[in-house]
């Protein structure tokens, strides 16, 4: 929250309301940076992982450093084109097989596939062409088991041991697999990044044809003190060296792609709300602070028990006696807890912050990635929130306006109305 003062929050939301999303553009570009110098041995290339948070401005600020881009959708690849990406800068790695695969394709977007049943639709599709899969090597890493996307609990990517199976479907279609793709999770544990790229490369070796091998996952970002977050530069200089070492074994020198998201946002983000009310439940019990925003801006509390750090912005500078409080949402849900225990969605967690009054702002920190993108978005049918972006120039500019009412319903149908 380190761009965030005291000044630029009160103008925020007395400008644009709350709750809202402010994104620093500053520290966007310096994480892009970070990411592009990246430690390789044969060449490294990046892409935004757009599932962090996909509002176009943000696809700017990343294509314009230098970025290419992971879309985990079909919508997600026509997202980024609409927000100006060319379809050369975009490539697809999704659960579900795009409906408009074909057209996609035919548009210039990428795709990885990531079962042997999206190998083989693509194989009919576009037979004797060149194409990347997604092998699952059979480990992964994470903060949890929910942001673990690799080994036997993960159905992402084709499972390592069917890997002769895909090599029968591409040579059913004439495919050639020139890229191959694995996803590890996120995490910072340097020996873990080494173990899973090294099973990557040991089931690259079986791909003849491979020249590119993708390391998706995210590095970790740590929101909170004393959180660990992922050294790029020693992540980087350990990959360098077993690319340099399967250079040697197998002749073949194999770029490296990389594709973070939560590394290029998360710090560059935050969410400000509004007090709205303050409760007690008595000497045994808890004091809350209850504001205008909650599951519906920020689900990764409710979820996973996901730590953010929080500041109350009083509207008056007197001194305020500090106290522990909750933090709850505003949603009719007692999961909406945004001072969950740590890792622990159903335990409580004060935090100490200063006495509040109805109409102090909250300002809840590390909130740029997989918060905006991932919220209940619509729950009690509370609007989408709006995001502003605070420019290099230190001008706030409106990314995206707040939703109304009328375009929560524009696509109900009642019995009997329909023309």
């Amino acid at each position: 929250m380190d761009f965030l003062t005291r000044k630029i929050t009160l103008a925020a939301a007395a400008e644009f309301g709350t709750p809202l999303y402010v994104y620093d553009e500053a520290a966007l570009r310096a994480r892009a940076g970070a990411v592009l110098a990246f430690p390789s041995a044969f060449g490294c290339a990046a892409r935004y992982a757009m599932k962090a948070l996909p509002t176009a401005a943000v696809l700017r600020v990343f294509t314009d450093a230098g970025l290419d881009i992971d879309a985990s959708s079909g919508y997600e690849a026509e997202r980024a084109m609409r927000a100006g990406v060319a379809p050369g800068r975009i490539q697809i790695t999704a659960q579900e097989l795009p409906k408009d695969l074909a057209e996609l394709v035919r548009r210039g977007v990428k795709f990885n596939a990531s079962s042997l049943r999206q190998l083989r639709v693509y194989g009919g599709l576009f037979p004797g062409s060149s194409i990347s899969v997604r092998i699952n090597p059979g480990l992964g890493s994470g903060h949890n088991n929910r942001t673990n996307v690799g080994g036997p609990s993960s159905s992402f990517g084709i499972w390592r041991e069917d890997l002769d199976e895909a090599l029968a479907v591409a040579d059913e279609f004439g495919l050639r697999l020139t890229e191959m793709h694995t996803h590890v999770g996120s995490g910072s544990d340097v020996e873990m990044w080494l173990r899973c790229a090294s099973l990557s490369l040991d089931i690259a070796a079986r791909l003849p044809e491979v020249r590119k091998l993708s390391l998706g996952g995210g590095f970790k970002v740590g929101r909170m003190p004393g959180e660990i977050s992922a050294d790029l530069a020693a992540i980087g200089a350990e990959l360098k060296r077993a690319f340099e070492e399967f250079a040697r074994a197998h002749g073949r020198e194999l770029g490296l792609e990389i594709e973070p998201g939560t590394y290029l946002v998360a710090g560059a983000g935050a969410l400000i709300c509004r007090v709205d009310d303050v409760a007690d439940t008595g000497p045994e019990g808890y004091r809350f602070i209850k504001v205008d925003s909650g599951m519906t801006e920020m689900l990764r509390p409710s979820m996973y028990g996901a730590q953010h750090p929080m500041a109350l912005v009083a509207q008056s500078e007197e001194a305020r006696e500090p106290g522990e409080y909750l933090v709850v949402g505003h949603c009719c849900e007692s999961g909406d807890i945004l001072t969950p225990a740590p890792g622990n969605p159903e335990g409580l967690q004060p935090r100490t912050l200063p006495g509040p009054r109805i109409g102090d702002l909250v300002v809840i920190g590390g909130a740029g990635a997989y918060c905006a993108s991932m919220a209940a978005k619509n729950y009690n049918s509370f609007p989408e929130c709006a995001e502003a972006m605070l420019t290099q120039d230190g001008e706030l500019q409106l990314i995206r306006k707040r939703q109304t009412l009328e375009q929560i319903v524009q696509n109900e149908i009642l019995p009997g109305d329909q023309a």
